[in-house]
């Protein structure tokens, strides 16, 4: 879907390029700083500000591929980022964690462990997030090694990994890397990870996400760059400027990973939302933001990029208004055809919890998207003639051969949605969605099965974790 016309895209365009020409971007790695101003970018160190010619973008964007595919260690299980791909990744980030049963609690290992086991059991689940909740109780330092092993581990489907500095980023690519039984001559050529890019809009790309980006670059794996452009708060009021600064943001963002190393894997990210202009909370699933998750997609295009989005809400619970921002939020990011399509399951309070309810809701979500998505055959045999021949007027299509060839797989089968009469309803308990979901997610956990793995892999890899957490402790990086 286009929600600008080939003008106005072209406006948002040349104002970015505006933004890069005129404004620049601050930068705090004194390396990006380096490695921008090799490549003919116009540097002041003493400000640290970085501005980017129109010449040196359409070099980059000569360069960044237009889709990619991420191996992970099971290789059917693999991924294209690109052309015409989906891929539902699961809820990233958030501190807390929440179900109906023990409520609402600080993130820790034991939940995190449990949505990656959901996110493997659901199949419309294809990438785990960052951290699906950050397991506090471990040192800060150290623990993405833990929730990567998990990741490893517990799922054989690609993982997103922590960009929050150049060490955390190569782990990963090692991790990955014994997993699949290669070396890191041999995943430069074949990435596995990916990471996401967060600018601290407006125009500032800090210390710790350049070292990231910069750190996978080097070793061929996928940035994703995402502006946080909320409305109101970190970008413009109106969405025609925070398009604009969005754009401009992630463009520099590619142009860094292709001076880095042309060929890079990058993808061009939106997260452009509004906040409350009353209390100045960020509000997700509004109008604007679907209309946001659209533009963003005609963006990309415009530019060979694949695209991620994000699927979000801004409801405390998982009730109505999760589920109706949620679809809004949903449907702009299908029509905008986002590539990936992040935090799809499980997103709950703005990003700050992560809920088991949720996900299991969200997934009944992705999987009618997928069902929705699927083309209408148009042949003889389904046009069915012979069987709308072979009933008479007034009559019905229960017992015909046509329905009877085809009952059993003809409609989506939900996996939340209960659609027995009122009666039937109230005899099986009269459970809600809600309520159902914890049953789902419980007998889910139940029903999980660990993938196979090399025991000599999981030698190594926990050899390689015991390791790394000795290094950091006595403060290697």
């Amino acid at each position: 879907m286009e929600v600008l016309s080939a003008d106005q895209l072209e406006a948002v365009h040349l104002t970015s390029l505006r933004i890069l020409e005129e404004l620049g971007m601050e930068i705090m790695s004194e390396r990006a700083l380096a490695i921008l101003a090799a490549a003919g970018a116009e540097v002041d160190p003493a400000k640290r500000t970085v501005r980017l010619d129109r010449g040196l973008i359409d070099q980059a964007l000569a360069t960044a591929p237009c889709s990619f595919v991420l191996e992970p260690r099971n290789a059917t299980r693999r991924i294209v980022m690109g052309g015409n791909r989906i891929n539902f990744g699961l809820v990233a980030g958030p501190p807390n964690v929440h179900d109906c049963e023990r409520g609402r609690r600080a993130g820790n290992f034991r939940d995190y462990c449990d949505f990656v086991r959901l996110a493997q059991y659901f199949n419309a689940i294809h990438l785990l997030g960052n951290q699906v909740c950050a397991p506090i109780e471990m040192p800060a330092n150290s623990r993405h090694l833990d929730t990567y092993r998990a990741n490893l581990v517990y799922s054989d489907r690609v993982f997103h990994c922590s960009a929050i500095g150049a060490g955390r980023a190569l782990d990963a690519v090692r991790m990955a890397a014994i997993a699949r039984g290669i070396t890191l001559e041999e995943i430069e050529r074949s990435p596995s990870v990916i990471t996401i890019i967060s600018v601290n809009s407006p125009r500032r790309f800090d210390e710790a996400m350049c070292e990231g980006l910069i750190a996978l670059a080097q070793h061929g794996q996928a940035v994703v760059i995402t502006p946080f452009t909320l409305m109101g708060a970190m970008a413009p009021v109106s969405l025609a400027a925070a398009l604009a600064q969005q754009n401009a943001e992630a463009l520099f963002g590619v142009v860094l990973a292709q001076a880095v190393r042309p060929g890079a894997p990058v993808m061009y990210g939106a997260f452009t939302s509004n906040v409350d202009m009353r209390s100045g909370a960020p509000a997700f699933g509004t109008p604007e933001n679907a209309k946001a998750n659209i533009a963003g997609g005609q963006l990309a295009r415009r530019y060979r990029l694949p695209y991620r989005t994000s699927n979000a809400s801004a409801s405390n619970a998982a009730d109505a208004q999760g589920a109706y921002e949620t679809q809004m939020s949903l449907w702009g990011a299908i029509l905008g055809h986002g590539n990936l399509i992040y935090h799809a399951a499980g997103w709950q309070e703005g990003g700050l919890t992560a809920s088991f309810e949720k996900l299991v809701l969200d997934v009944e979500m992705l999987q009618m998207m997928i069902e929705f998505l699927k083309p209408i055959t148009v042949d003889e045999a389904e046009l069915g003639f012979e069987a709308i021949k072979g009933v008479p007027t007034g009559g019905h299509f229960f017992g015909e051969p046509h329905t009877m060839e085809r009952y059993e797989h003809a409609f989506y089968r939900p996996l939340a949605s209960n659609w027995q009469n009122y009666e039937n309803w109230q005899i099986a308990g009269g459970r809600d969605a809600t309520q159902r979901a914890t049953e789902i997610w419980k007998k889910a956990l139940k029903e999980y099965v660990e993938p196979a793995m090399d025991p000599a892999i999981r030698e190594a890899l926990d050899a390689y974790v015991e390791r790394r957490r000795i290094e950091i402790g006595s403060g290697e990086p």
